[in-house]
């Protein structure tokens, strides 16, 4: 079974057959148009001297030979008057017929047009036979010969196409989480670097969540301990001695209230999780244009709730695409949320896309905030900026979806003398999908 799976052999077997095959064709053709040309030639010869004799020996009756020796000598054929053949459908009939271990080619051509009589002139072609003969063996010795040598390189070039194969193998056998290493794509033929950068982009998520997934297990534990430890010690001090009333009633709501956190905290780590699924949701064929308008329309009312503008500014005004639906749903929520969130009352949040690089959009939310640390990976879990309420979890989901969907995710300060951040997402899209465009 495992030669049946080995590429070579199947490469191997394909290329022999095939060249087989390729062989016995044009064998068969050459063979067959050496003897066509060669019959051609007699057949000629014969039509030519059937004339010579009718017009030099129109005398003969039915069933005399016509000079039989001069004709031997000097033609190497014999001649001699029928009558017309039975079945006899055309002026000129050709027969081949072996006799005494010769062959012979017979012509039978119209003698005398009143008597009904005809020619039949025989010629021995025994030695165009054997001649043939050779010319067949000959043919197929080349042809043993050149498949062998069709064979031997096959076992070479196969060998040479299977190096990168090979060596793309061995690598991907050695890889394992905590040996992850990107292949160098120069080193690869060009057919194989497309597959090359897909496997590195591969590698870099895989190294990506991994990092993440530690720092997320490290970051809760750390974040659920600590208010478990604040409302242990809490209680440990209220219950030291009786208290009025009104102390219980205090210690009873600020336990609540880190109940409240943590519970923000746990549906966020839930949707890590239920967000795992939506990397495998099939694409959909969208207006992403008109599905980011609609956010935006929806997170402006809420803006407007707390005295904030959003302001859309979307180029172009459509534009048709397959994207995961949710995971975009997911990274546009975030990046609205924050904006919101970190800009004051009174304040501006721009949503801006742009096409860029054929097939790409570039999505910008910006901010009239105080700006983030660019030195500061607030994409990995549980990272906050400045005091904002949160579990820190926001941009660590909208990572981990830009990852799924192949996009670049960015976060930096404003450049143009506003204080601010600049949120960024640019995704490519393809123009079909397999899921039809629904009627909604």
């Amino acid at each position: 079974m495992a030669e049946n799976r080995s590429i070579r052999n199947q490469f191997l077997t394909q290329l022999i057959i095939a060249s087989t095959i390729l062989l016995i064709i044009f064998s068969t053709m050459l063979y067959a148009f050496i003897k066509q040309s060669i019959y051609d030639e007699l057949s000629q010869q014969l039509v030519k001297q059937a004339r010579y004799i009718v017009q030099t020996f129109p005398d003969y009756e039915e069933g005399e030979k016509i000079d039989a020796r001069n004709l031997k000598n000097a033609l190497g054929i014999s001649a001699k008057v029928i009558p017309a053949p039975h079945q006899f459908y055309s002026a000129i009939e050709w027969r081949e017929k072996k006799m005494d271990g010769k062959h012979y080619i017979e012509l039978i051509y119209p003698y005398n047009f009143k008597a009904q009589t005809y020619l039949l002139i025989s010629k021995d072609i025994t030695n165009v036979s054997r001649m043939l003969h050779k010319i067949l063996r000959s043919i197929i010795i080349i042809n043993l010969i050149s498949l062998i040598l069709i064979v031997l390189y096959a076992f070479g070039l196969s060998a040479m196409l299977l190096v990168p194969i090979t060596r793309l193998t061995k690598k991907l056998s050695t890889l394992n989480e905590n040996f992850l290493t990107t292949i160098d794509t120069r080193t690869l033929p060009e057919e194989f670097i497309p597959l090359g950068e897909s496997i590195n982009r591969l590698i870099n998520r895989i190294q990506t969540f991994v990092k993440y997934q530690k720092e997320l297990f490290i970051g809760t534990a750390h974040e659920l301990k600590t208010p478990l430890n604040v409302m242990k010690l809490k209680n440990d001090v209220t219950l030291i001695k009786k208290r009025e009333p009104e102390k219980y009633i205090e210690a009873l709501q600020l336990s609540n209230k880190t109940i409240q956190e943590m519970n923000q905290m746990i549906g966020s780590i839930l949707e890590i999780g239920r967000q795992e699924g939506a990397h495998f949701e099939l694409p959909q064929t969208i207006d992403i244009v008109d599905f980011i308008r609609r956010k935006g329309e929806d997170f402006a009312l809420l803006a407007k709730s707390e005295g904030k503008e959003v302001v859309m500014d979307l180029e172009p005004d459509s534009f048709v695409g397959c994207i995961q639906k949710t995971l975009l749903n997911q990274i546009v929520q975030n990046f609205l949320q924050n904006a919101i969130k970190f800009t004051p009352k009174g304040g501006k949040i721009i949503l801006k896309t742009r096409p860029q690089n054929g097939d790409k959009i570039r999505l910008e939310v910006i901010d009239e905030g105080v700006g983030v640390d660019e030195n500061i990976d607030l994409f990995a879990p549980f990272k906050r900026v400045g005091n904002a309420p949160g579990a820190g979890l926001g941009l660590f989901l909208a990572k981990s979806a830009a990852d799924a969907m192949g996009a670049k995710i960015s976060l930096e300060n404003r450049k143009d003398g506003h204080s601010g951040a600049i949120a960024t997402l640019v995704f490519s899209t393809n123009p079909q999908c397999e899921i039809p465009l629904s009627s909604n």
